[in-house]
C-alpha cells in the first residue's frame, strides 16, 4: 500500500474503533438493563447477571458495526476535505482508488468479522443465555422463592410461601392465577412440596382449597386433600432451553431437524433466518460505499448543505430499516427473503454508480431545506425564551 493509503487506513481504523466502542457501550447498556429483572425478580447472583451481560455482546456487535464504519468513513473523508488533503491527493494525480482501497479493506474485514460473529459466536452466546434463563426458571420454586414474599412466575401468576420446613416441604402456599380472563383462580394450601419429573417441575399442594371466580362474578370454593400444579411450562422442561431460529448455527439452518417442533410449526422462520445470516454481513461494505459516495470527493464546504456524517447516517438508517423490515416480513412472506439481498446489494450498486461517475450522494434538497428551516425556528424560539428569562430575572432582582 502507498503511504497515503496507509494514512487513510490508520485514520479510518482509529475513528472506527472509537465509534464502535462508544456505540457498543450505549447499546449494550440498554440491553443489559433489560436483564436486571433476572437478578431482582428471580433471585440470581451477581455473577449470573454479569454472565448474561457478557453473552449479550455478540448479538449487538454485528448490528452496530455498519454504523461505526459509516461514521468512520464519513468523518475521515470530511476531515481530509476540510484540511484540503483530498484536493492535494487529487492534484497529485492519484487515482480515485487511492482513497477507496483502504476504506474497502477495512469494510471487507469488518464484513468478514460480522459474518463470523453472526454464525458462530452469536448462536453460541444465545444458547448459553437460553440455558441460564431456563436454569433460573427451573430453580424458581425450589431455590429462589423467599419466605413471605410474592414471586411473579408469569404475567398474571404469583406464588408465595410462608415458610420452608427442614424436610424440604413448604408451608403456607398461596398461588394467584389470573392468566385466564374468564376465570380467576386462587389456591391456598397448608403445606406442599415440589416434585421433579421428566416433563418438568410440579408443585404438589396438600390440605387446601381453590377459589374460582368466573367472568360474571360467581365464586366457588373447592377443598382438596392434594392438588398438583404444573410448573413445567415455566421451567422449560427442567431447565432445558427452547431454541429458536436465531439460536441455531448456520449448518442447522441449512438442514433443520424434522423433529424440531418450532421448525414444524413455522418452517418459513428458519428460511428467513438463513437468508438474514447470508445477507447481513454485506452492510459494513454498503455503509462504507455510502460514506465514499457522500464524502469521497474534494469540494468546497459551501456546497455542502449537511455534514457528510449526517447524510451518511440518514441514508444508512433508511437502508438498514429496509433490511430489518424485510427480515421481519420474511418470517411469514417468502418474497421478502429476496428483499433481504436486494436492499443491500441495490444500495451498494447505487453507491458504486455515484462513485464511478464522480457525483455526490446527498439527501433531497427539499429535505435539507426543511431541516434548516426547522433549526432556524428552533433557534429563534430558544433565543426568545432566553430573553424572557433574562427579563424575569432582572425584574425579580429589581423588586428584591
Amino acid at each position: 500500500m502507498k503511504v497515503i493509503e496507509l494514512y487513510i487506513l490508520r485514520r479510518t481504523v482509529a475513528i472506527f474503533a472509537a465509534a464502535l466502542a462508544w456505540v457498543l457501550i450505549i447499546v449494550w447498556t440498554t440491553q443489559v438493563l433489560n436483564r436486571l429483572d433476572l437478578v431482582t425478580s428471580s433471585g440470581q447472583t451477581a455473577s449470573t447477571f454479569f454472565a448474561v451481560a457478557a453473552l449479550a455482546l455478540p448479538a449487538v456487535i454485528p448490528i452496530i458495526m455498519p454504523f461505526a464504519i459509516g461514521i468512520a468513513v464519513a468523518q475521515t473523508l470530511a476531515t481530509m476535505n476540510a484540511d484540503s488533503e483530498l484536493v492535494v491527493v487529487s492534484a497529485a494525480g492519484s487515482p480515485r482508488i487511492t482513497v477507496v482501497r483502504p476504506i474497502l479493506i477495512l469494510a471487507i474485514t469488518a464484513s468478514i468479522a460480522a459474518f463470523a460473529i453472526n454464525n458462530s459466536l452469536e448462536p453460541y452466546a444465545r444458547q448459553k443465555l437460553r440455558q441460564i434463563l431456563a436454569g433460573a426458571n427451573a430453580d424458581l420454586i425450589t431455590t429462589v422463592l423467599q419466605e413471605g414474599a410474592f414471586q411473579k412466575v408469569d404475567d398474571g401468576l404469583f406464588v408465595q410461601i410462608s415458610e420452608r420446613l427442614p424436610n424440604g416441604e413448604l408451608s403456607g402456599i398461596f398461588v394467584a392465577d389470573s392468566r385466564d380472563k374468564d376465570m380467576k383462580l386462587v389456591y391456598h394450601a397448608r403445606r406442599g412440596a415440589t416434585v421433579e419429573r421428566e416433563t418438568g417441575s410440579v408443585l404438589v399442594m396438600q390440605d387446601g382449597e381453590v377459589q374460582r371466580q368466573s367472568k360474571n362474578g360467581d365464586v366457588s370454593i373447592i377443598r382438596f386433600d392434594s392438588y398438583a400444579f404444573d410448573l413445567s411450562q415455566f421451567t422449560s422442561a427442567g431447565g432445558r432451553p427452547t431454541l429458536y431460529p436465531k439460536d441455531r448455527y448456520l449448518p442447522y439452518l441449512f438442514d433443520p431437524s424434522p423433529e424440531d417442533v418450532f421448525y414444524v410449526d413455522n418452517p418459513q422462520s428458519f428460511r428467513a433466518e438463513l437468508h438474514m445470516r447470508l445477507s447481513e454481513w454485506l452492510y459494513p461494505i454498503v455503509f462504507a460505499l455510502i460514506g465514499i459516495a457522500v464524502a469521497g470527493d474534494a469540494r468546497s464546504f459551501r456546497e455542502a448543505r449537511l455534514h457528510p456524517m449526517i447524510t451518511t447516517m440518514a441514508i444508512g438508517l433508511l437502508v438498514r430499516w429496509g433490511g430489518f423490515y424485510s427480515g421481519n416480513e420474511a418470517e411469514t412472506i417468502p418474497f421478502f427473503s429476496f428483499m433481504l439481498y436486494a436492499v443491500p446489494i441495490g444500495m451498494g450498486l447505487v453507491s458504486v454508480g455515484f462513485i464511478a461517475t464522480n457525483r455526490v450522494m446527498e439527501l433531497p434538497t427539499s429535505w435539507t431545506e426543511k431541516w434548516f428551516a426547522r433549526m432556524r425556528r428552533d433557534r429563534e424560539v430558544l433565543a426568545r425564551l432566553g430573553l424572557r428569562l433574562q427579563r424575569i430575572v432582572r425584574l425579580k432582582g429589581g423588586s428584591a
